[in-house]
């Protein structure tokens, strides 16, 4: 597969021409939203096997080999080239596809309300094949020990027909808040703490999860250890039953970085204890936060990196969002920006007639524009090239995969690019 940048005047017939494609497929792929009115700087995926690469001015088929990691006699003899043959500008070569490394996906899916939309379900539906777990969110955490149930439906059944491993995702929040009261309890009073373990073994068995997930988040500092204590005791119990233990963790930078959300979350401990951890690597921009980059790879790969000293890199997942937001300028503190799916952000962008730009520093798409009430908006969102970036960072550092929050906003590329750069693990 390929990712193609529209340019000016440029038609899905003419990309499908010169790509040896249909512009059918080319809708079907990425699921246009706006085929007779493509935007500048909007991605396409381009679903064939391998690439091409048009000659440049200074090319050779050593420095084209070196740019896509093939050997320059596999690039000539594939294209049938002879190896002292000079080459033409503007010729088009064919890039064979590269080796895919094995890499895990997980998926986020919150239903919210008293019923669960069929678009929610129908995008599980849609992504579970490219997954390995699937994580209904969230078992919440009462402070007797009991929990209060997620609505499932059929995300059970969707994992059993896709061979995923259906994750128990298992929070500290109180009305759908994180409450650091409700996590001081279930970390500290021993008795409510086992009936809690009791608990989860018992919903575990009823619904064939294989993973147990804890968020707790925005903890007291002071329950840093009575977590890392709950985990090796968790760890040993789930252990017994077979099952995978895995926790979700704040984007730190370093191993004392203050702050409520960071500072009970022990990087070293829960590396050493769990299977794998979720770093929530996203909402740098935030709905209620000025605009920018939900997850630019900059911080990304610092808050990446810090991890590495504390953990192997088998048992990290970056966290990645699957939506953008549309904010409203100029920000004022309390103004809220409304989240965007990819699909909706280029529609928006055709429907306002203007070019989607690429921060090349964040590697992320956005653009401006001014609505009917003449208010400037500025969106930030995610496409096939900043997808590519982060998979791209995985395989440079040799992570565990990716975790997506969340399920029910429409990218299709994200999943056509899973099968381009990985093999999918299944357990």
């Amino acid at each position: 597969m390929q990712i193609h940048v529209v340019q000016p005047n440029q038609s899905l017939y003419g990309i499908a021409q010169a790509y040896s494609t249909t512009v059918n497929d080319l809708i079907e792929a990425n699921e246009i939203p706006n085929p007779n009115d493509l935007v500048v700087g909007q991605t396409l995926v381009i679903p064939i096997v391998g690439s091409f690469y048009w000659v440049q001015s200074g090319d050779s088929l050593w420095s084209i080999a070196q740019k896509f990691g093939v050997s320059y006699q596999q690039l000539a003899q594939v294209n049938r080239l002879s190896l002292t043959q000079p080459l033409r500008i503007g010729l088009r070569l064919y890039i064979p596809r590269k080796a895919r490394r094995n890499a895990e996906f997980n998926a986020y899916v919150e239903p919210r309300g008293t019923t669960v939309a069929p678009v929610l379900e129908e995008s599980a539906r849609e992504a579970a094949p490219y997954l390995t777990y699937l994580a209904p969110f969230s078992f919440q955490a009462l402070r007797d020990g009991s929990l209060k149930e997620p609505l499932l439906n059929n995300f059970p059944a969707i994992a059993r027909a896709n061979n995923n491993v259906l994750m128990m995702v298992i929070t500290n929040q109180e009305n759908d808040q994180f409450n650091a009261e409700l996590g001081r309890i279930l970390l500290n009073d021993i008795p409510i703490q086992d009936r809690f373990l009791n608990n989860i073994v018992a919903t575990a068995k009823k619904y064939n999860f294989r993973d147990i997930h804890f968020d707790f988040e925005f903890l007291r500092p002071a329950d840093r250890e009575a977590y890392n204590r709950f985990l090796r005791k968790a760890k040993a119990r789930f252990q017994a039953e077979g099952w995978l233990l895995s926790t979700a963790l704040a984007p730190k930078t370093s191993r004392e970085q203050k702050g409520e959300w960071y500072e009970a979350h022990d990087y070293r401990a829960h590396g050493e204890i769990v299977d794998f951890v979720v770093i929530m690597t996203y909402e740098w921009g935030y709905s209620g936060g000025p605009a920018m980059a939900v997850s630019p790879i900059g911080p990304v790969r610092k808050v990446i990196e810090y991890a590495l000293t504390e953990m192997p890199a088998s048992k990290i997942m970056m966290g990645q969002n699957l939506y953008g937001y549309d904010w409203t300028l100029p920000f004022v503190q309390g103004k809220v920006a409304k989240a965007v799916s990819p699909q909706q952000a280029i529609q928006l962008a055709a429907t306002n007639n203007v070019a989607i730009q690429y921060d090349t520093t964040a590697q992320a798409p956005f653009f401006r524009y001014r609505d009917k009430d003449g208010k400037q908006h500025e969106v930030w969102f995610e496409d096939a090239r900043s997808i590519q970036a982060k998979f791209n960072l995985i395989k440079e550092l040799n992570l565990r995969g990716m975790s997506y929050w969340k399920l029910g906003l429409a990218f299709p590329q994200n999943w056509l690019l899973i099968v381009e750069n990985f093999n999918v693990v299944k357990r």
